[in-house]
């Protein structure tokens, strides 16, 4: 097939991992669709961390009436298919035995238990294997997945409110409601798509936060407070052991960071104020900055934090509010 068309199948691909987002963790999202002289036969991705892969479920979604067209036809799959014994069987023999003749990979698997090895099991089988349509989008896709293997640590989002001045509370630190219902919503969406969610003592103690998704469907992430004094008080809600809670009392991000890694975290959402924000932006330790900026104007304040070495990547608007997401450059 010509290049358009490796893409499309590829997009379809990408478009069906999305649909696993905040259930596959720590297991990437994947996408896969088994295509017959341009007919999309099958197609399926992974929903849920421990059950069947984005293959599998593809394979078993093709009609009886199309079963004999497997044989003969072009499995598109996302990411490199697993080559290992996991919490279920390697994706790369499925292919092998239903005699599927030619894989195409959007980019490959740097989890040292693939890593290639999936390819490999492919190609020593006679299974034409392509790799690397819409390599960038399938890796961006997985964003987390590869920063956590590659870099031994959780992708990190950072994320506030600001008002159109530029402040994202009063002086004195008190919270003001900045966002509005809306906004609210899309974050606790955000919320249950990662894996932690992360402030500091001074927002845990005067906000009293629940730190949940309870306005939005899913598993509510890991809490995480850094709390190096213990002045968060016991009759807080983050005490309340409604979901688990990780109380970091060490000193570093550094540190911080290795320990998450060690417990299989992620991603962190940063929630925390403009001293927590400040420290990791300094660090260089931050991903990706999603700032939403609402439509009150306050007089002064505490000022927001300014990002350095950012490149604004979306922008959207909501019902007066605007939410931009910025990336860091590398």
């Amino acid at each position: 097939m010509d290049g358009r068309t490796d893409e499309f199948f590829m997009l379809r691909c990408i478009h069906l991992a999305t649909l696993g987002a905040g259930k596959v963790a720590p297991n990437p999202m994947v996408g896969a669709v088994l295509v017959h002289e341009g007919r999309i036969i099958g197609e399926g991705f992974h929903r849920v961390y421990g059950q069947a892969h984005a293959e599998v479920n593809c394979v078993n979604s093709v009609k009886d009436a199309d079963r004999h067209l497997i044989p003969a036809a072009t499995m598109y799959v996302s990411l490199e298919p697993c080559a290992h014994y996991g919490k279920t069987p390697p994706c790369a023999n499925l292919i092998v035995a239903e005699k599927i003749p030619e894989v195409v990979i959007g980019c490959v698997d740097t989890f040292s238990a693939v890593a290639g090895k999936g390819i490999a099991i492919l190609e020593n089988a006679g299974v034409k294997v392509r790799t690397g349509i819409l390599e960038a989008e399938c890796r961006e896709l997985n964003n987390r997945f590869f920063t956590f293997h590659e870099q031994k640590r959780p992708y990190i989002i950072l994320k506030w409110a600001e008002c159109q001045a530029g402040y994202m509370g009063t002086e004195d630190g008190h919270p003001v409601r900045i966002s509005n219902e809306y906004s609210d919503r899309v974050v606790h969406r955000w919320r249950s798509e990662e894996s932690s969610i992360l402030v500091g003592s001074r927002t845990a103690v005067m906000d009293n936060p629940r730190l949940n998704n309870r306005l939005w469907t899913g598993k509510n992430p890991l809490r995480i407070v850094i709390d190096p004094q213990h002045k968060v008080p016991h009759t807080h809600h983050l005490y309340d052991e409604s979901q688990p809670t990780f109380f970091f009392t060490g000193h570093t991000l550094t540190q911080l960071m290795k320990e998450l890694h060690e417990k299989g975290i992620l991603s962190v959402l940063v929630e925390g104020g403009a001293a927590t924000l400040h420290r990791f932006i300094a660090e260089e330790l931050w991903d990706e900055a999603r700032v939403i900026r609402g439509a009150i104007t306050l007089p002064g304040g505490l000022p927001a934090p300014r990002l350095k070495h950012a490149k604004l990547t979306t922008e959207i608007s909501l019902e007066g509010d605007h939410i931009f997401t910025y990336h860091r450059e590398q």
